[in-house]
């Protein structure tokens, strides 16, 4: 059997777990923009500018990728998530006048997180035996899943010891470890071909991947609820400590991926998908319902577990018999879609929970990730038809 934690395996999964964590503790700087006089509506533009910057450097990234190689992309990504948090350090006062700066630095650190996210799991995709691709994304993933627990809970605990300065510190040591423990690595494939590959958006007709986009956008949407809206929502609830739901979140995530990491490789990512679908709905509508910290906790397992089931399973959907020459493209629309996703949703729902508050705001997410249901219930629908038409 093809060996699937080899060392570059594990080096990446170690620098993937120091990027999302250093991304992870801005998952608490709404409460940096609440500090400097922001609304919700503030909160919700500030955090999409992050990634309306992923998604709109999402193509040139993708090609990036796939002609220069995916450890170089993830060498520039990890530059740049170990400088731009150090810019917040200069910055203070009243929103309303720093307004601008706090977007071109959150606009510049998209775009660091764009490059690292699509070059890692590019990367990673290249290495792992192709009848194990589900559960090496799967596994892998575990690593970004423990950095996204990790990063809110230190967050916490310095702003709440020691301020945003040392906030702002962690952030970028973080940035700086996975920028280092990579280096050593051997770049896992550079283009010699020199004829024309397809094109971004080429590949985004195709139906296969535009479904996955469509997917992913709204599982963008979920996130968008989750990232940015849990901190001042339970704040607003007088709940104290946050940290418990990113926790949950985490360990839901991580314990399905351990627990059925072969599951898609065996019955198929797209029977995975529908369920995985209606988890992080639940989720969402539940945190609707918060009145306390065991529906914060509740709320954090379900949408966790399906977030352990529904990333790995479109992520492999997406990549499963590509050729290499694409698969940073592949991985872009993927990843781009989500980044696309949460854009939207912080936009859209700071307005919702400026206008009706927060527990419209996650009914509104909840809803969505419905409408995804609809989406793969369909598909399926249609490849049930297609192979009972194909045997007839």
């Amino acid at each position: 059997m093809a060996t699937l934690y080899t060392a570059p395996f594990v080096w990446m999964g170690l620098a993937n777990f120091c990027t999302i964590a250093s991304f992870a503790c801005f998952y608490l700087f709404p409460l940096f923009v609440q500090h400097c006089g922001g609304s919700q509506a503030d909160i919700g533009i500030i955090m999409g500018s992050f990634s309306l910057a992923s998604v709109l450097c999402r193509p040139w990234i993708s090609e990036m990728i796939d002609r220069i190689g995916r450890k170089r992309c993830f060498t520039l990504g990890t530059l740049i998530m170990s400088l731009a948090p150090l810019v917040y350090l200069g910055i203070s006062g009243d929103l309303s006048d720093i307004y601008g700066l706090v977007l071109l630095v959150r606009v510049i650190h998209g775009v660091g997180l764009a490059i690292c996210s699509t070059a890692v799991f590019t990367y990673v995709a290249d290495i792992i035996p192709a009848h194990r691709l589900n559960e090496g994304l799967g596994i892998f993933g575990v690593s970004g899943l423990i950095g996204l627990a990790i990063g809110p809970v230190a967050a916490e605990l310095v702003i709440q010891q020691w301020g945003f300065t040392i906030f702002f510190l962690v952030a970028s040591l973080l940035g700086t470890i996975a920028l280092v423990c990579h280096l050593h690595l051997e770049e896992s494939f550079t283009t010699r071909q020199r004829e024309p590959a397809p094109s971004f958006f080429r590949l985004l007709e195709r139906g296969k991947l535009l479904l996955v986009a469509s997917l992913a956008a709204l599982f963008g949407i979920s996130m968008a609820a989750t990232g940015s809206f849990v901190a001042p929502f339970a704040r607003e609830q007088q709940l104290h400590f946050i940290a418990p739901y990113y926790i949950a979140y985490s360990a839901a995530a991580v314990l399905t991926r351990l627990g059925g990491a072969r599951l898609g490789d065996r019955v198929g990512e797209r029977r995975i998908l529908p369920y995985a679908v209606v988890l992080v709905a639940a989720g969402l509508l539940l945190m609707a319902l918060l009145d306390g910290n065991l529906i914060l906790v509740l709320a954090g397992l379900l949408s966790g577990c399906g977030h352990g089931f529904l990333y790995p399973s479109l992520n492999a959907l997406a990549i499963r018999g590509e050729p290499m020459l694409i698969r940073g493209k592949v991985t872009g629309i993927f990843t781009g879609s989500i980044d696309a996703g949460v854009f939207t949703g912080s936009i859209f729902l700071g307005y919702v929970g400026d206008w009706w508050g927060f527990r419209a705001l996650f009914f509104t997410a909840g809803l969505a990730m419905l409408l995804g249901l609809a989406i793969s219930l369909w598909q399926t629908g249609r490849i049930g038809l297609r192979s009972e038409a194909s045997q007839s």
